[in-house]
């Protein structure tokens, strides 16, 4: 009987032993299964350090500052002058917005001083387009009538040619000469003839 157990147990042995042996080459043939693929990692380059620059963003003022805000404009004011001619003259006179020529003794030729009395005048007269003008021509008592007429008549047309190349309408001026006959000085010396040898300017009406 024990001989027939150590038979059944070699039998058995065998049996593993040949079952083992079909087993490896088995596990040989059986390849593992291949390594996932890691996708490679993105490597950051080296940036090398820039120095950061600063933006300059323009900055709109949607409110100005107090200052500007009370700020005003200017008021012009518009002069009230007389309406009455002969008031005006007056008030013209007065305040030097039209000023009369002298001339020499003889003469009709403008003084540098009477080009700057008329300059001043037509630049009133370009301000103050509605007015018209008159030049009387004048001289003082030497002379005979008839010459001081026509030495005043050339005064009174060496001061408008004057104004009307400075810019105003030869239109707008008449002329007339009274040569000794209205004297501004009654007197009878040379500071009396020097005020009445002038070309003196009047504003009339259109």
């Amino acid at each position: 009987m024990i001989e027939t157990m150590n038979k059944v147990v070699k039998g058995f042995c065998v049996g593993l032993i040949v079952i083992a042996a079909a087993l490896v080459p088995a596990c040989r043939s059986k390849k593992a299964p291949p390594a996932p693929k890691v996708a490679p990692t993105e490597t950051t380059a080296s940036v090398p350090n820039v120095p950061t620059v600063a933006t300059t963003t323009e900055t709109r003022v949607t409110n100005p500052p107090d200052f500007v805000q009370t700020q005003t404009t200017p008021q012009v004011t518009v002069e009230q002058l007389p309406t009455d001619v002969e008031e005006l003259n007056r008030v013209a006179e007065q305040r030097g917005y039209l000023q009369d020529a002298f001339y020499a003794y003889d003469e009709s030729t403008l003084t540098p001083d009477a080009q700057a009395a008329l300059t001043a005048s037509a630049t009133w007269l370009k301000q103050n387009s509605q007015y018209n003008m008159l030049i009387e021509g004048h001289c003082d008592e030497r002379g005979t009538e008839q010459y001081n007429l026509a030495l005043g008549d050339r005064r009174a047309n060496s001061a408008k040619e004057y104004i009307v190349a400075l810019g105003i309408d030869a239109n707008r001026i008449r002329t007339v000469s009274y040569g000794e006959e209205r004297p501004f000085d009654p007197g009878h010396d040379e500071a009396a003839w020097a005020k009445n040898r002038r070309a003196h300017l009047v504003i009339v009406g259109k």
